[in-house]
């Protein structure tokens, strides 16, 4: 197993992407905290499923809006576990509203959860990781960083930062033995797909993939598995697209 005896913390992990990357941690043979804000079943659910790989497991709710609580999370993560490896950065909001409605707060909001909670949980861990031999930080970024759709501007503003902060901290902190690498997902079919939006339909979003189908969250989970581990150790500062070649079609081929 590649991560084996390692110790990760996995941030919006009680669903979907979060979810499924700490699962594909925990199968790799890391021990894992996850974080979540409102899913505490699912994240307790996820917990069990760790325990029954033999691996540690805990949950840990933290509003990653608040900076004191960003703070406390990697704290309590390297508490729990007596130590962190690993950091994924997954814990973020999806907005799709005009921009001629986005209000100050709003702005405030979507730019916390998404890009100054990422900033802040890593300065947190770095620290730890920089006298604890090293480690791995993997930012959960989106096709959103490089392609863009009406009503978005204020999402895809966030995803382009994660881009460039972990491009910046990949640089900054690679010598000190800690790697940061980003993670592009596209199309990931997740619960609140369903949730948000009745009429979203499987088939119809696959049309836009070239591979033929949408991905889901083992998918992000078996690439940050791959990217958490030595395996992985020349990968430097760069955010990896997982899409199934969605953004690299040309949009006179896209239904």
């Amino acid at each position: 197993m590649r991560l084996a005896n390692k110790r990760a913390l996995v941030t919006g992990a009680g669903t979907g992407i979060g979810r499924g990357v700490a699962l594909a941690l925990a199968r790799e043979g890391a021990s894992v905290a996850l974080s979540y804000h409102s899913s505490q079943a699912g994240a307790l659910e996820a917990v069990a499923e760790i325990q029954n790989l033999g691996r540690q497991a805990v949950a840990l709710q933290a509003d990653l809006t608040d900076v004191a609580q960003c703070q406390r999370l990697v704290d309590d993560a390297i508490q729990a576990l007596d130590g962190l490896d690993i950091l994924v950065n997954n814990s973020g909001r999806t907005l799709v509203q005009s921009f001629f409605e986005i209000t100050p707060e709003t702005f405030d909001e979507i730019y916390h959860t998404n890009l100054r909670s990422l900033y802040l949980t890593s300065q947190r861990a770095a620290l730890h990781m920089r006298d604890h031999g090293g480690g791995v930080i993997i930012n959960m970024s989106s096709v959103h960083g490089q392609l863009s759709t009406p009503g978005s501007s204020l999402y895809d503003g966030t995803k382009g930062a994660i881009n460039a902060t972990t491009r910046s901290l990949g640089i900054e902190l690679a010598p000190l033995g800690i790697r940061v690498v980003g993670v592009a997902p596209g199309i990931i079919e997740v619960p609140r797909y369903y949730e948000e939006n009745p009429a979203y339909d499987r088939q119809r979003s696959a049309r836009w993939v070239p591979l033929g189908r949408v991905g889901f969250p083992e998918d992000i989970g078996r690439l940050c598995a791959f990217l958490a581990s030595d395996d992985a150790e020349f990968i430097i500062g760069e955010t990896i697209l997982c899409d199934g070649g969605m953004s690299g079609r040309l949009p006179i081929f896209r239904d």
